[in-house]
């Protein structure tokens, strides 16, 4: 079982009824107590409790939630979207008991020492190298149980995405990857393209321009703008940030989770006048522009790099 599943259960045990999704339909165990046990009714996508649920709930499930759910939140660990199976809760509990006695402080040390990766992380407490991967938010459980801010390969944190050309005469850093894989343009424009990883902008610590002129295309959003640009204008101070022209996006219509909040955060003097304007708008608007919204087609002939 994984954690929406015991969560589906106690809802039903509190509440006598839950909406039925995907991965409850989907559910071994529920279809088991529906079909086997006769325990739940399933109708109208939800799902109902039959006579004889309360007291194998209790006698089945009840403290074992109880328990899971008081060490993901003394942890910091539980989360609305929370997917983790119950295999993976037992590890992470685990850790933390090996944590607080001490007998994983020498692993520990050696995972930093030794810049271990993430799938060596997975082969140490999932027996298989390969359990971890692409599984952030179990990752993340496992550097937060064992006080590690980072692994080696965490999130690409120590090397950088290049799309080449033969004969580049300036480069676009990228907020996200989407302009690297549509080469077409970049190329025929003599335009070498970056990406970095969003946030993760320490690796440009070691990334050299080469003397080219170097701009920063992004999200038009509080994010983009306010936290990462100036994290990149500090690494590379050349850089220079791209105006867009694409077409802006209700925040909201969106569930978009970049919220404009300026307040304390001042960038005007990373900005031209026109860039300013179109920022206040979008903040008045509370819109965004998506950084794949923008027409390439336009913006890179533009630049100076032919």
């Amino acid at each position: 079982m994984n954690w929406i599943e015991l969560r589906a259960l106690n809802n039903l045990y509190t509440n006598g009824e839950v909406k039925l999704n995907d991965t409850l339909a989907k559910s071994g165990e529920i279809n088991y107590l529906i079909n086997s046990l006769r325990i739940i009714d399933r109708s109208h996508n939800k799902l109902f409790t039959l006579h004889g649920f309360t007291e194998i709930y209790e006698k089945d499930y009840l403290e074992k939630y109880n328990h899971y759910k008081a060490f993901l939140s003394d942890n910091e660990l539980l989360k609305h979207q929370l997917r983790f199976e119950e295999s993976d809760i037992k590890v992470l509990m685990r850790i933390k008991e090996d944590m607080d006695t001490g007998n994983l402080l020498p692993l520990r040390e050696q995972i930093i020492k030794k810049e271990a990766t993430v799938r060596i992380v997975s082969l140490m407490f999932f027996k298989n190298e390969k359990y971890l991967l692409g599984k952030e938010a179990l990752i993340n459980a496992v550097k937060t149980l064992l006080r590690i801010e980072a692994l080696a390969d965490d999130k690409d944190l120590q090397y950088k995405y290049v799309l080449e050309c033969n004969n580049p005469k300036c480069i676009v850093l990228c907020e996200n990857i989407d302009f690297l894989k549509r080469p077409t343009l970049a190329r025929a424009n003599n335009i070498e393209l970056w990406y970095a990883g969003g946030k993760n902008v320490n690796k440009l610590d070691f990334s050299d321009p080469r003397g080219l002129p170097i701009y920063y295309s992004c999200d038009w959003d509080f994010d983009g703008l306010f936290i990462i640009y100036p994290l990149v204008k500090e690494k590379i101070p050349t850089i220079q940030l791209l105006t867009p022209n694409g077409a802006p996006r209700d925040i909201d219509e969106t569930e978009h989770n970049s919220k404009w909040t300026t307040k304390g955060r001042n960038i005007d003097s990373l900005l031209t006048s026109k860039q300013q304007k179109i920022i206040n708008e979008l903040i008045q608007n509370n819109q965004w522009i998506i950084e794949e919204s923008n027409d390439v087609a336009e913006i890179f002939p533009t630049l100076h790099c032919s």
